[in-house]
């Protein structure tokens, strides 16, 4: 009896020494994450703010700023701001742990090319070819220049841009007329007349009209006696 008492009497010792030993074990991890999470914090989001900015943001958090020296060309992003980041903003990270950032270049710089005296079109497609912008376009009417040519540009061939304004001439200022009422007139000849006065014209065939023969004009653009210039579009619109 006094043999099972001792038994029994150990056996609780060492349950007792077990639970001792797991909540020690348990409150020592316990104690551990809630250090490692006290550590962690979350990356800021320091995406298009200039570099100080971005540091001090950084900071306020314990984490430091690495500057990349690379920069990479943005069209949206302003040069000398944050184009990216690395780990990316909201990214659970540890304390004194670097961020690294890399700066926008700014719009993409390109050496203009010469394009005075070229056609309107093959001067689009040679900025589409540098990486260039066409940012807008300027119309003259001129005899002293063949028409659809350019006849400046800016900034001027080898300069450093992103973005090119073109000057084009349209041709010389021809006279001016009234458009004629056309409606209820055959559609082939009245733009033959239209075409000889150098107007450019196109003639769409309609829906059936009950009453009007096929071929004759039932719709005009510009209406009859609008102003117009020679060389302005004209459509006309016939029966069928």
């Amino acid at each position: 009896m006094a043999f099972t008492t001792r038994v029994w009497s150990a056996g609780k010792f060492f349950v007792l020494l077990g639970a001792l030993a797991a909540t020690f074990v348990l409150f020592t991890l316990i104690s551990m994450r809630v250090a490692i999470r006290a550590r962690e914090v979350e990356v800021p989001d320091l995406l298009n703010r200039l570099p100080n900015q971005a540091t001090a943001l950084a900071n306020q958090r314990g984490l430091t700023v690495r500057v990349d020296d690379q920069r990479r060309p943005d069209a949206k992003v302003p040069a000398g701001h944050v184009l990216g980041q690395e780990p990316a903003p909201g990214v659970t990270t540890r304390r004194q742990r670097s961020v690294r950032v890399w700066l926008s270049a700014g719009p993409r710089s390109a050496t203009v090319p010469l394009l005075e005296g070229e056609t309107e079109r093959a001067a689009q497609a040679r900025l589409v070819e540098e990486g260039l912008e066409l940012s807008g376009v300027a119309e003259i009417r001129s005899a002293a220049y063949a028409s659809d040519v350019v006849v400046a540009q800016d900034p001027a061939a080898k300069a450093g841009a992103s973005n090119v304004r073109l000057l084009v001439n349209r041709g010389q200022q021809g006279i001016s007329y009234v458009m004629p009422d056309l409606i209820g007139v055959d559609g082939e000849r009245a733009a033959a007349l239209l075409r000889e006065q150098g107007f450019r014209v196109t003639v769409v065939g309609s829906t059936p009209y009950p009453g009007i023969p096929a071929g004759f004009v039932v719709r005009q653009s510009p209406q009859g006696g609008f102003q117009i210039d020679a060389g302005e579009p004209v459509s006309l619109e016939v029966s069928r």
